[in-house]
């Protein structure tokens, strides 16, 4: 009985000292000065690799200002979709930026800051195209990537007078809008980013959202103090500006008013 009450004391001892430590993830952060941070390589512009091999894109640039804000230098590891979550779980890095979203599966494994960057899946098209709804796409032609998300919520919403003309990858949508074979495109703001590289005559604006989920930065649970600094860094970031600038930079566009 003895042995048990003293095993159960140890394991709550190990508990508390185990959450503590992870409380403490700020405070080892600013120690060691050092912010290691999960980073896409594979996906322009939130991140990629130039010729010679440095990392680049609006994901790396908002972990280089946070770490800037820390006091620490950044470390960016180059993370995959598959294995970003796991790296931050074994504390392989303190923070994934990685064009991640926020759902329910992931908030029970992991927290997440405030939203940093948009992304999102909408109508798009030059200023001289007055569209501010579905309702508005009656008589517009439409170009979209076949199968695509937004194709498929295009198709509910539409009007019967519209008329959607469909192709078999981004580079054919994208294609289309610049030849002028469609007035509109539904895409995402990635790809309208991509299109908007290319200097156009006429530069796609959003028109409305069809799908929007934001990105968010995330971060090992019980991680409240470092938590509350970064979204106090990203706050500070988009009451000066720095963060729209580095959207209109990467995406082209500027920050949205109600990120």
């Amino acid at each position: 009985m003895k042995f048990s009450k003293l095993l159960i004391g140890l394991m709550a001892g190990a508990l508390l000292l185990s959450n503590a430590a992870r409380a403490d993830a700020l405070d080892d952060i600013q120690k060691k000065g050092v912010l290691r941070v999960a980073v896409p390589q594979d996906f322009p512009p939130f991140g990629s690799v130039t010729v010679d091999m440095k990392p680049q894109g609006l994901d790396i640039d908002v972990a280089t200002l946070i770490a800037k804000k820390l006091g620490a230098k950044v470390e960016l590891i180059p993370v995959t979709s598959a294995n970003r979550v796991p790296y931050l779980q074994t504390k392989k890095v303190d923070l994934v930026i990685s064009s991640m979203g926020k759902n329910a599966e992931r908030e029970k494994v992991i927290d997440f800051s405030a939203a940093y960057a948009p992304f999102f899946n909408g109508v798009f098209g030059p200023a001289d195209q007055k569209v501010a709804s579905a309702a508005d796409l009656g008589g517009k032609t439409i170009g979209v990537t076949r199968g695509s998300v937004e194709d498929l919520e295009l198709t509910k919403i539409v009007p019967a007078n519209a008329t959607v003309k469909r192709y078999e990858d981004n580079n054919g949508t994208i294609s289309a809008f610049l030849s002028n074979q469609v007035q509109l495109v539904a895409t995402g703001n990635v790809i309208a980013a991509a299109i908007i590289a290319k200097n156009p005559p006429k530069k796609p604006e959003t028109k409305f959202l069809i799908k929007d989920s934001p990105c968010f930065i995330g971060m090992n649970k019980g991680e409240e103090k470092l938590q509350a600094k970064v979204n106090e860094i990203l706050e500070q970031a988009k009451k000066d500006g720095s963060l729209n600038a580095l959207t209109e930079k990467w995406l082209g566009m500027p920050l949205p008013a109600n990120l």
